[in-house]
């Protein structure tokens, strides 16, 4: 008798540990966005999910997807419901235009279906609101991926931060960018929303000013900047005649600022950040975008620099994948961190009030209904 409580531990424990190991069932939905090739070249070599479907309304692109990483055909879907009935995924993966989330979330949180949308969340308020409102309505979860929330240098600075160790924030300066997609080769898919100021919400003022908005509402406790001014360029109108391709951030906080640099004119790749506290400083240095654990900082005392490697960030926070599965098991509950909902819709609204003052050339001040 004394062994049954045991032997059924045992089974539990064999039960749980079981399920722990069985991969989450993602769909894709939509394949325009040019990030989606990244996941589908991980996707061999990883264990956290499994993809169970695919859905994008564009036949030509369903058909060079399904020969570039010899889908099953049946795993491709004209539309996504019919997708989603079939397939039964935990969660999407979504890979529109960012004006297209509201739609993919719309469809799929009814069905108690979790999202993981690439960067920026939405192009719009009202649409970053709407998606709010779903997620609270059908309680699923909806995630914003950054590459930049998985880099170790971003997560030691600001722990670095955190501690006290540079004092009170007083200002961060994040640099974001590329040539130009057009310049490094992106798909024409890609490029045809990426330029389109409806389809994408700004050209670089999106694109790369959401990494900067991201970073700077965690460095700030989750506090929406006072105001919010903004200047954009269109610096090369032979390549983009109808959008920004350089853009400038500034937003005013109680006791910082921060200075966000979104470009597609840099000579180089950069993702970088800067952060000056009351009593010193960390800077983060993009080396690659397979290296992104280094540091140079000066703290209170030291008569000058030096230069630190960040520690390998662990699992669940080392990757959106491993970090979609513990949201989906229960292990993890997103709130104010880089990829959660709260942040991201806040992300929104500075986006849309740096729009808006470029466009008047006025600064914008923020306020809850912003």
């Amino acid at each position: 008798m004394r062994r049954l409580p045991v032997l059924a531990t045992a089974l539990l424990a064999s039960s749980l540990s079981a399920a722990a190991q069985t991969p989450a069932r993602v769909a894709i939905v939509g394949l325009t966005h040019g990030h989606v090739q990244g996941f589908l070249h991980s996707l061999p070599g990883q264990h956290a999910v499994q993809l169970v479907g695919i859905s994008e309304p564009d036949p030509a692109l369903r058909e060079k997807y399904e020969k570039l990483y010899h889908f099953d055909h049946a795993m491709l879907f004209a539309d996504e419901k019919t997708m989603l009935a079939a397939t039964h995924p935990q969660a999407i993966l979504v890979y529109t235009a960012p004006a297209g989330h509201l739609a993919a979330i719309a469809t799929a949180a009814p069905m108690h279906i979790a999202a993981m949308v690439e960067k920026p969340l939405a192009t719009t308020v009202p649409d970053a609101l709407a998606i709010q409102h779903l997620a609270t309505q059908y309680n699923v979860p909806v995630l914003t991926n950054y590459e930049t929330t998985w880099y170790a240098s971003n997560a030691e600075a600001s722990k670095i931060l955190a501690d006290g160790k540079v004092g009170e924030l007083r200002r961060v300066v994040v640099h974001d960018g590329h040539r130009g997609p057009k310049e490094i080769g992106v798909d024409p898919e890609f490029l045809g929303f990426l330029t389109d100021a409806k389809q994408n919400g700004g050209g670089a003022l999106f694109d790369f000013g959401c990494y900067g908005a991201d970073l700077a509402t965690v460095l700030n406790h989750g506090d929406l900047p006072l105001s919010v001014t903004a200047i954009t360029h269109t610096d090369k109108p032979a390549v983009y005649p109808h959008i920004d391709d350089d853009s400038t951030i500034l937003l005013q906080y109680s006791k910082a600022v921060a200075d966000l640099e979104g470009s597609w004119n840099w000579p180089f790749d950069r993702k970088d950040m800067e952060i000056y506290g009351s009593a010193g400083y960390v800077d983060t240095v993009y080396v690659s975008s397979r290296v992104t654990d280094h540091l140079r900082m000066r703290l209170p005392g030291e008569k000058e620099e030096h230069a630190e490697t960040a520690p390998a960030l662990a699992a669940p926070q080392n990757d959106s994948l491993n970090y979609l599965v513990a949201v989906l098991n229960g292990s993890l509950h997103p709130q104010g961190d880089l990829t959660a909902l709260d942040t991201n819709v806040k992300v929104v609204r500075i986006l849309a009030a740096a729009r808006e003052s470029a466009a008047s050339g006025r600064t914008v001040v923020l306020s809850k209904e912003n």
